[in-house]
């Protein structure tokens, strides 16, 4: 292909994948168009270093020390409706998975989504929630996920943003559809 498009997205959002398409057509070039980036584990360590830094998370679960903001329940804020918040839902289990708190997944995009699993995850016994924005970058008006959060009565970590691991999963999307195979650092290196 003359240019690969890589959609920074962490999930489906058929309206946005639609309009990135007809870019794609309408441009004239023969450019080819990646899937979006998730569901991936990389998304997931993401998460949770963002939900680290505003303190709603232990930065490291191997290390046995609490934080005391630390919620106990996680809502994945994804935008791209019912199909997105499925898929999200995959990226939820792995960070489910890191953090040994529940993890559900809400479509931004889909009116009283967040506070509807804000109230699943609290009747499951969560006490203290935090909303995750699954997301990279202006997929979603910017303070749409802090009034999510606010509706939900819950605190907000940063959305995913430029974290390296969108960095590597762009990478790896471009150089598949290149044919190039990259290689891995030595375990020495990382």
């Amino acid at each position: 292909p003359s240019a690969v498009v890589v959609p920074l997205l962490a999930g489906p959002d058929n309206a946005l994948l639609r309009r990135i398409r007809q870019a794609v057509k309408h441009s004239g070039s023969a450019a080819e168009l990646t899937d979006v980036l998730g569901p991936h584990p990389l998304l997931a360590e993401a998460l949770h270093v963002r939900l680290s830094e505003a303190g709603l998370a232990r930065a490291d679960r191997a290390r046995l020390f609490t934080v005391a903001t630390a919620a106990d329940g996680i809502i994945l804020a994804t935008v791209g409706g019912a199909e997105a918040a499925q898929a999200g839902g995959i990226t939820g289990m792995l960070l489910s998975a890191r953090l040994a708190v529940p993890v559900m997944a809400a479509a931004l995009d889909e009116d009283g989504a967040v506070l509807r699993v804000a109230e699943q995850l609290r009747s499951a016994g969560s006490s203290r929630l935090a909303l995750a924005p699954y997301l990279i970058g202006p997929e979603v008006a910017a303070d749409l996920p802090a009034a999510a959060a606010e509706e939900a009565e819950c605190a907000a970590a940063e959305p995913l943003g430029a974290y390296p691991a969108v960095g590597k999963l762009v990478l790896s999307k471009y150089a598949t559809v290149l044919g190039i195979k990259l290689q891995q650092p030595s375990p020495a290196l990382r």
